[in-house]
């Protein structure tokens, strides 16, 4: 397989990622969890990047593959909330009161 990095550069939805990269998806899958799958995606990126800078264009494109197939895997069997990608996740809500805040003084 031929990898086509300008090509690369201009994805930007994911069912275009998946195609670009020949993997099978379920639609419903990526509607449901799409941002969290490019986010997903983006840090696997990132990570291959920064460890593997030797890596040739088409070992590089290979890798990526694989990080699309393993952050759509990881929402076949996590939710967004256990994965708390997105800072909304991390935050306490305001204005509420936990129970394990309560105390009887």
């Amino acid at each position: 397989m031929t990898w086509d990095y300008d090509k690369f550069k201009k994805l930007e939805d994911a069912e275009e990622y998946f195609e670009f990269f020949q993997l099978p998806y379920d639609q419903k899958v990526v509607n449901v969890n799409r941002l969290h799958i490019l986010k997903k995606f983006s840090q696997f990126i990132k990570e291959i990047d920064e460890n593997d800078t030797d890596l040739s264009i088409s070992d590089r494109f290979s890798k990526y593959r694989e990080a699309l197939q393993q952050a759509y895997q990881v929402f076949l069997e996590s939710t967004p909330q256990e994965q708390k990608l997105f800072k909304v996740f991390n935050q306490k809500p305001k204005n509420v009161v936990t129970l394990t805040e309560i105390t009887s003084d």
